[in-house]
C-alpha cells in the first residue's frame, strides 16, 4: 500500500529493511480504511475455514492410457482383405487396352464379353448365362454396359453397329445403327440416352426410345475414343482417346449438325486416356488415368488440375468407393496389381495382388462393397475392397418392359 516502497524493491534501488516508521495521519487514516474495506488480514490470506471441496474430475483418468484414447477419439482402421473372394475362368477375353467388356448392373449380374459371346454371371446364385453369341461379320464384342434399370444392356460391336437386349427375356430388343462407321469400344448410359464412343473419333448420344435416335455429336478426338463417362448429375461428359485427350462437354450444348463445342480441352495426359472416375462425394470432380502411368484430378468447372500422381504403372481403370473417401486403381505390368488411394492424401491403403497381366477392367457391385476385375490373364476376380455389407439391399423394382417408353416410338 506503500508504492514509493515498492518501487524502490521492484527497482533494486536502497534496500530498505522495513518500511518507514515516520506516516502521515492522512494516510494512517486511509489504508486503516482500505484494509478495513477489503478485509486485509495477512494472517488469513491464504488460510481455509473449510476443507476445499473435492475438484471434478473433468478427464477420467481411464482415458488418459493410450488404447483408451485410441478407442474413444481414433477411427479403427478398417481391414482390408488381401486376397479375392473368388475366382472365374474368362477365356478369349480380350487383351486390349480400348475396349470396355465388363460391367456389373444394377439387378446384380455381371457381364462380360469373352470374344464372340456376351456370358451374364449372377451374383446371388452363382447362376451362368449365354445372352449371346455374334457371328464373325458382326463380332467381336467390343464394349457392354447394363442400362441404369438392370434389365437391359447395350452391347457393342466390331461392324460399328449397338444392339440393345433384354437380358431377363434374352431377347434383343433393337439395333442402333448409322451413327458410327468403325467398332465401337466404349459405351456410357445417361437416363434414356445410350452415347457411343468409336474408333471413327466420334461420340454419339443415342435416344433409345426413339426410332432416329440419334439426338447429338460431339467431335474433338482424332483418334479412337476408348473412355466415356457421365457425371452423377447428368450435365457433364468426359470423353477420353487414344490421342491422349480428355475432353469435357456439356450435355445441353449437343448438336446433330457441326457437333459440340467442348467445355474443356484437356492435353495434361502424354498417352492414351482411357480410365474416367466421377467423384460420388465431391461435385465436379473428375479423376482421369491412362497409358502414362498417372492418375489426375480435376476440376470440371474450370478445367483445373488438383493433383496428379505417378502411379509407376499403366492406369487401366479408375473406381470411386461411395462409402469412404478412397479410389481403386487397376494396372499393368510390372506389378498388374490393384491399388486402394485414400483422397486426397493418396495414401496407398492396399495393394490387390492375384492377377498375372494387366488388370483392364472394373466393375462395382450394387451393394457398393465387391469390386470384379478382368485381366488379361483370362480371370475374373472378385474383391471385397470397399467394406462389408450393412444391411441386405431389397431389390430395385423393375418394369416388365425394359423401356417402359418403348411403344410411344415415333
Amino acid at each position: 500500500m506503500d508504492f514509493d516502497y515498492a518501487r524502490s524493491l521492484l527497482t533494486g534501488g536502497k534496500k530498505w529493511k522495513e518500511k518507514p516508521a515516520v506516516m502521515s495521519a492522512s494516510s494512517e487514516a486511509y489504508q486503516k480504511l482500505l484494509a478495513e474495506a477489503l478485509d486485509m488480514n495477512r494472517s488469513r490470506i491464504l488460510a481455509f475455514k473449510n476443507k476445499p471441496p473435492t475438484p471434478v474430475e473433468l478427464i477420467p483418468k481411464s482415458w488418459l492410457s493410450p488404447t483408451a484414447y485410441q478407442s474413444k477419439f481414433i477411427k479403427p482402421c478398417r481391414s482390408i482383405p488381401k486376397t479375392c473372394q473368388r475366382t472365374l475362368d474368362a477365356p478369349n477375353i480380350s487383351d486390349d487396352y480400348n475396349l470396355n467388356l465388363l460391367d456389373w448392373g444394377a439387378n446384380d449380374v455381371v457381364a462380360i464379353a469373352l470374344s464372340q459371346t456376351v456370358y451374364l454371371w449372377n451374383a446371388s446364385n452363382g447362376s451362368i448365362t449365354e445372352l449371346v453369341t455374334f457371328n464373325n461379320e458382326e463380332g467381336p464384342v467390343t464394349s457392354v454396359s447394363w442400362a441404369p434399370d438392370g434389365q437391359s444392356i447395350a452391347v457393342g460391336l466390331r461392324n460399328s453397329h449397338v444392339q440393345l437386349w433384354d437380358s431377363s427375356a434374352q431377347r434383343q430388343l433393337r439395333t442402333l445403327r448409322g451413327g458410327h462407321r468403325l467398332r465401337v469400344g466404349s459405351l456410357a448410359w445417361n437416363n434414356h440416352v445410350l452415347t457411343t464412343g468409336g474408333m471413327d473419333c466420334m461420340v454419339i448420344n443415342n435416344d433409345v426410345r426413339l426410332r432416329s435416335h440419334i439426338v447429338g455429336t460431339y467431335r474433338g478426338h482424332h483418334q479412337e475414343v476408348c473412355g466415356l463417362k457421365w457425371s452423377p448429375s447428368g450435365k457433364q461428359l468426359a470423353s477420353g482417346g487414344n490421342d491422349n485427350l480428355l475432353y469435357l462437354w456439356d450435355r445441353s450444348r449437343a448438336s446433330l449438325n457441326s457437333g459440340a463445342q467442348w467445355l474443356h480441352k484437356i492435353e495434361a495426359h502424354t498417352a492414351t486416356v482411357k480410365a474416367l472416375a466421377w467423384c460420388p462425394f465431391q461435385a465436379n470432380l473428375l479423376a482421369s488415368g491412362g497409358s502414362d502411368r498417372c492418375v489426375k484430378f480435376w476440376n470440371t468447372c474450370t478445367g483445373t488440375c488438383l493433383n496428379s500422381v505417378d502411379t509407376g504403372s499403366q492406369v487401366c481403370a479408375l473406381l470411386w468407393s461411395k462409402r469412404e473417401r478412397e479410389l481403386l486403381s487397376s494396372h499393368g505390368p510390372a506389378e498388374n496389381q490393384l491399388i486402394l488411394w485414400k483422397y486426397p492424401s493418396m495414401r496407398r491403403m492396399a495393394e490387390l495382388s492375384g492377377h498375372t497381366s494387366r488388370v483392364l477392367f472394373l466393375a462395382q457391385s450394387p451393394d457398393e462393397c465387391t469390386v470384379a476385375s478382368a485381366a488379361a490373364d483370362e480371370r475374373l476376380m472378385f474383391w471385397q475392397v470397399f467394406g462389408i455389407p450393412e444391411v441386405a439391399k431389397p431389390t430395385p423394382r423393375t418394369s416388365s418392359e425394359p423401356f417402359p417408353l418403348w411403344h410411344g416410338i415415333r
